[in-house]
């Protein structure tokens, strides 16, 4: 029999704010975190504008020589680790580390100390390299930089899958302590890719949202006018236990993880399969794990990127699934229209939404929706929260490659 799996801890840095609360206060608020981008020149892109993180205070959290030997995703993802574990509330003295693990992912990684690196090479040679170029870049270091920082010895590894990448982490992490591999585990995901590279090819690939006025506004899922995503960086992350112990140890439960659903559209390296074949496949599989019908679910945290396909395609997916219930009774949104889209990161921070939800019983808004779209027929909780009684919620996550990741969570 399978274990139960709770989170009892939440973490996250992104454009919305740089703590859980924060964060949900801003989504609640209808407050964009997308303007202009400072990380970069950007005097030469067609494209200007992202959801920074902005005003973290890094050494709140770490010392300044790990935050010089760690690319920017690594010390987002360690930044919302700390807070997760601090507000799990666990006495590290007393857990077995050896049975408590980390599945943290991101879906590019270093980008920023890969970028850095080959102008160093370019402008001045091979031997100039660092010695930290690799460590500091790949994308399983964030996940072995927060097992090492609390000395976690379980199963400990990187996903990476895209824009799914958080939710296949999380996922993961939930079987772990359903078949007793663990009982404890810190799942999520973590990006930083607002670099000339990123940016320079999200753009020429004609994947981003082009927009003259307010860059707050760029980000609009489901709106007929939509053209395009928002880049954004962050991280993601939860603290999972088995739900006997967390219940003992008298934690704060926030909800449960009760399925998860991983399919492939095996269709086309960016294009969502018609209709939305995957994705209708992976909210099926979810809630067929945790054997609930449709009409269970009160809200569903879209992948609602803002692109004209994956709008459509996620649309025609959860009508597929939820049939007449998607418009009579469930409510969808993006928080993405605030966000923008974090890649790797997206279905940490998203459920993090999903877990305030629960407690709060109001769905975060999707802004800048002016325009109806035929095609996008269902109650995306226009420009205003939505407060309803939310006992179950559902997170989609989609990404590059036909990789479908959905997270099913409950109150408890």
């Amino acid at each position: 029999m399978k274990r139960r799996v709770v989170v009892t801890g939440l973490g996250t840095v992104n454009p919305c704010g740089n703590t859980p609360d924060i964060y949900w206060q801003n989504l609640l608020a209808g407050h964009s975190g997308v303007g202009s981008i400072t990380h970069f020149d950007t005097t030469d892109f067609k494209v200007d504008f992202a959801g920074e993180v902005r005003d973290l205070d890094t050494e709140q959290y770490l010392d300044s020589r790990e935050i010089r030997r760690m690319d920017l995703y690594s010390i987002y993802a360690m930044v919302a680790a700390i807070q997760a574990m601090e507000d799990s509330g666990l006495d590290l003295e007393a857990i077995d580390h050896n049975r408590a693990g980390v599945v943290v992912g991101s879906g590019i990684g270093g980008i920023h100390t890969f970028e850095d690196q080959c102008r160093t090479y370019f402008e001045k040679g091979n031997r100039r390299i660092s010695p930290f170029f690799v460590p500091m870049m790949i994308s399983d270091i964030a996940a072995g930089h927060i097992s090492m920082h609390y000395n976690l010895k379980g199963p400990n590894y990187s996903v990476t899958s895209a824009c799914a990448t958080a939710s296949h982490a999380i996922g993961n992490a939930v079987k772990h302590i359903q078949y007793g591999d663990a009982d404890i585990m810190v799942a999520g995901g973590s990006e930083a890719t607002i670099s000339p590279m990123a940016v320079g090819g999200f753009t020429n690939m004609k994947a981003l949202a082009k927009y003259e006025g307010d860059p707050t506004e760029a980000s609009r899922p489901f709106d007929a006018d939509r053209n395009g995503f928002v880049i954004g960086e962050g991280a993601g992350i939860v603290i999972l236990e088995e739900y006997e112990a967390a219940k003992s140890r008298g934690a704060n439960i926030y909800a449960e993880i009760l399925g998860n659903g991983f399919t492939a559209d095996a269709h086309h390296i960016t294009m969502p399969a018609p209709e939305g074949d995957g994705a209708a496949r992976a909210m099926q599989q979810a809630l067929d794990e945790a054997r609930l019908t449709p009409d269970k679910v009160q809200y569903i945290n879209a992948h609602g990127t803002s692109t004209p396909l994956n709008d459509a395609t996620e649309t025609s997916a959860i009508k597929t699934v939820f049939g007449e219930y998607a418009k009579n009774g469930l409510v969808v949104s993006s928080t993405k229209s605030m966000t923008g889209h974090l890649l790797g990161a997206a279905g940490g921070v998203e459920l993090l939404a999903c877990v305030f939800a629960i407690r709060d019983n109001v769905v975060p808004p999707t802004i800048n929706y002016n325009t109806p779209d035929p095609e996008c027929d269902l109650n995306y909780s226009p420009n205003a929260p939505s407060e309803i009684p939310v006992k179950i919620a559902m997170s989609n996550t989609f990404g590059f490659g036909g990789h479908n990741a959905v997270i099913l969570v409950a109150g408890v």
